[in-house]
């Protein structure tokens, strides 16, 4: 198993970064950058790539919808060159308020466009000539009022014709397309006592289609990170992130997060944390969270337990532990849960 974080993208991003790349030499590795409707994290993974020299720097995640295909091809085989091979691409479809809000793009075909993007960024980084037709059109035919492209090949030789490719999935048809033709899977609000039950059948289906050259399929989860014989109270923090997820991120009847707590067998405690951020009182909401879903989301307690929550992220499939320390030596805590995977 490996270890990586989520680099903290609502604050300092400079600051943010320095702090990840101390942590390399504890033992990190891999970050993750989030973009939501924040800073772009194609800028703040380069000056990563230029403050490490080991860890794998990966996209958590590039939307399928703000740029094409080819783009988002370009963008990793950049991040991949300046790094000497250390690029991993997270992709997702993201949500209807930030495609449609932000972007001004309808939200329309995420499975395709999802699957759309994987195959063209593959093709692009094995130097193909691109000739392709479907939601995206390479090049742009007459029809469409193309007058002057024709078919080309990335002018650049990619560090490698193969980039780990990662999707962000949480609904059942996403997850399967995940498990058919991606390298990983970058899970939200993952927890590993009701994963299989959630995502079990989704997971399968998708495995028995898929190329056998991918080899298996990694998973990214984890969460906060305390050890101590106080380091429950941790969980607490865990609180306003989930009440931001479950309640926040999308209205009624469109909210992703709030369909998985809902599956997760938290069905009144979602709609009730949806009822109360949607009104206004975000206090209120973290409040409502279930004091199990916030322990089960978390590695926080004295070692032995922290130890055996890692148990069970393992027992669940994840590959890679997706922690973020808290507390004064975050260095320590990532050197010490390194020597433990």
């Amino acid at each position: 198993m490996h270890l990586s974080m989520l680099l903290d993208y609502a604050g300092d991003p400079r600051r943010a970064a320095d702090e990840a790349a101390a942590l390399e030499a504890a033992g990190l590795d891999a970050v993750w950058v989030a973009e939501a409707w924040g800073f772009d994290s194609p800028t703040i993974m380069g000056y990563l790539a230029a403050r490490t020299e080991r860890m794998k720097i990966g996209s958590a995640i590039l939307n399928v919808y703000s740029r094409t295909p080819a783009l988002v091809a370009q963008t990793a085989a950049g991040l991949d060159a300046i790094s000497g091979g250390r690029a991993l691409l997270g992709l997702g479809a993201s949500g209807p308020q930030v495609v449609e809000g932000w972007h001004g793009r309808p939200y329309d075909k995420p499975l395709g466009r999802t699957r759309e993007t994987v195959e063209l960024c593959r093709r692009i980084w094995r130097r193909e000539t691109i000739d392709h037709h479907g939601i995206t059109d390479m090049p742009l035919p007459p029809e469409r009022g193309g007058r002057h492209g024709k078919p080309l090949k990335i002018l650049t030789r990619p560090v490698r014709p193969a980039i780990p490719v990662y999707i962000a999935s949480l609904g059942p048809a996403n997850v399967a397309l995940t498990a058919e033709i991606a390298d990983g899977w970058l899970p939200t609000l993952f927890l590993p006592e009701k994963a299989r039950d959630v995502w079990g059948a989704p997971l399968a289906e998708g495995a028995a289609r898929r190329d056998p050259a991918l080899g298996p399929l990694r998973t990214v989860a984890g969460g906060l990170l305390a050890i101590g014989e106080d380091a429950a109270a941790v969980r607490d923090l865990a609180r306003p992130q989930i009440a931001l997820y479950v309640g926040g991120m999308g209205a009624v009847g469109k909210n992703f997060y709030n369909d998985l707590a809902v599956a997760y067998g938290y069905g009144d405690a979602a709609r009730r944390i949806q009822e109360l951020y949607l009104a206004g009182h975000k206090r209120d909401a973290a409040a409502a969270v279930p004091d199990e879903f916030c322990e089960l989301m978390t590695l926080c307690g004295p070692e032995g337990y922290v130890r055996e929550r890692i148990e069970a992220f393992r027992e669940a499939g994840v590959t890679m532990l997706n922690v973020t320390p808290v507390g004064p030596e975050p260095a320590k805590l990532v050197e010490t849960v390194k020597n433990w995977l």
